[in-house]
């Protein structure tokens, strides 16, 4: 994932919302509870961790079960002292209190608990990034330093690993393919990470390595869940069996949820957007234009998918007049350069959001060439009275303008192609007029027409037709 272009826009939950979210997941509470319970008794290793003697005591507190609870409890207890929760008084002794963060969550405001939430995040992560620690301590065992080489690890290579499947499931969540959220498979998360884009048919040693990350990524999202990041359905028991074990009970070879699925909860959205801002990436959430002007809403959707443009165009108009957020949005849509067909398809669908107390400010512009087209048809679908027809050439300027704002939003689509088809099919000598148009984009246009246009007959009149404009052009 490269930090050179915005990412889509993220749609964020309120902070208060959040912030109770983040409170309540399992890791942070739990660590909440011990930095409430531990006291002048209470006692820690050199490396910070809880006395082992303690654990049960802090496993007892926390209500934890199974053979994972005393791990369970060392996690929150770290998680605990790596946000500040609670603070080591003396390391020789290895005395403890509660920490100053402790006191934000309660009478701190949703920024102060996100702050502590964002802190025990980095912490799992961390963890998240470790390898068998019984290995690790065998290591350390051995005396002297880890070699990661031999345990196999590299904590770079592991981290940025992990980083990069994280950065895929942000844009696969915040993305307008996915706008429900919907759980995604591990395996597609895996290759998303193995598999260069555009890759052919994988070959065996391919699919073992997507087969190895998913494995990895199931132990990590398992650590990871407790945190609040994401929601997991872990990997089928059954299909780690070995394969002349018969399985416990038939298997559904064809139900892929039996691989592992995972979605980013509101919680890790926000989450992560926070590292992606923090790593130099330009990360936007809807709402960041709302309190801006019309120029800026209209320059910055211009990048984003339609449904989060719409969602931010309907933040920015919630705060304005209907009649003024128009005036507003016509004058910002005008101009001559590259950008400004896009900045008036985004101008036409803010418009489609506003109710006729805006009719004044479009009567105002049938005039204009370049937003008059717009403004009669932003009347007509009102069934406003008394709305002029357009002269040739006006229908012509919008037609290219149109196809000129598709081009820069979609580039080449179906939607796009469907388009080009039927101009062709219902203006006969559309070519023949529309080379002559006077539009900068005139000449692009036609170029497009011609290469998308199936039929090769039309296609080359399309081609000949901007050969002429860019003559046109340069003279």
């Amino acid at each position: 994932m490269s930090d050179s272009s915005p990412l889509p826009p993220a749609r964020l939950r309120p902070e208060a919302e959040l912030a109770r979210a983040a409170l309540s997941t399992p890791l942070l509470s739990r660590a909440v509870r011990l930095a409430r319970w531990a006291g002048p008794g209470t006692r820690v290793d050199a490396g910070g961790s809880l006395a082992e003697e303690q654990l049960p005591a802090a496993v007892e507190l926390l209500g934890l079960g199974g053979d994972d609870a005393a791990a369970e409890a060392g996690e929150a207890w770290r998680a605990a002292v790596d946000t500040g929760l609670i603070e080591i008084v003396d390391e020789e002794a290895g005395t403890v209190r509660a920490g100053e963060e402790l006191k934000l969550l309660t009478a701190g405001s949703p920024q102060d608990v996100l702050a502590v939430w964002l802190a025990a995040l980095e912490t799992t992560l961390a963890d998240a990034s470790v390898p068998d620690l019984e290995g690790l301590v065998d290591a350390l065992e051995q005396g002297g330093e880890v070699d990661f080489s031999s345990l196999g690890w590299d904590p770079e290579a592991e981290a940025e690993f992990l980083d990069g499947v994280l950065g895929n499931l942000y844009l696969l969540t915040v993305g307008e393919g996915n706008p429900g959220g919907d759980p995604v498979p591990l395996p597609a998360l895996a290759a998303s990470v193995i598999l260069p884009s555009g890759t052919g048919e994988p070959t065996n040693d391919v699919l073992e390595q997507v087969s190895d990350a998913m494995m990895r990524l199931d132990d990590q999202f398992r650590v990871l869940e407790p945190v609040g990041l994401v929601e997991y359905q872990p990997v089928d028991e059954a299909l780690l069996v070995d394969a002349d074990e018969e399985p416990a009970a038939p298997v559904d070879d064809t139900d892929v949820s039996r691989y592992g699925m995972v979605r980013l909860t509101p919680l890790g959205v926000y989450g992560l957007r926070a590292r992606l801002l923090e790593a130099g990436f330009e990360a936007p959430a809807v709402g960041d234009l709302a309190d801006g002007s019309a120029d800026a809403l209209l320059d910055g959707t211009a990048r984003y998918g339609q449904h989060a443009a719409q969602a931010e165009t309907e933040q920015w108009l919630g705060r304005r007049e209907p009649l003024a957020a128009a005036r507003e949005l016509l004058a910002a849509a005008r101009g001559a350069d590259a950008g400004a067909p896009l900045r008036r398809l985004r101008c036409q669908q803010a418009l489609s959001l506003v109710g006729i107390e805006a009719e004044p400010a479009l009567r105002e512009v049938l005039d204009d060439p370049e937003l008059g087209g717009l403004a009669r048809v932003w009347l007509s679908e009102r069934g406003a009275a008394e709305v002029p027809a357009p002269s040739q050439d006006m229908v012509f300027w919008l037609t290219v303008d149109t196809v000129a704002a598709q081009l820069a939003a979609e580039g080449n689509s179906e939607e796009l192609q469907a388009l080009v088809e039927g101009l062709a099919s219902r203006h006969s000598g559309f070519f023949a007029a529309a080379w002559r148009v006077e539009h900068p984009a005139t000449a692009d246009v036609l170029e497009a027409m011609g290469r998308l246009h199936p039929d090769k007959k039309v296609a080359k009149e399309a081609r000949k037709a901007a050969f002429k404009a860019r003559s046109q052009q340069a003279s």
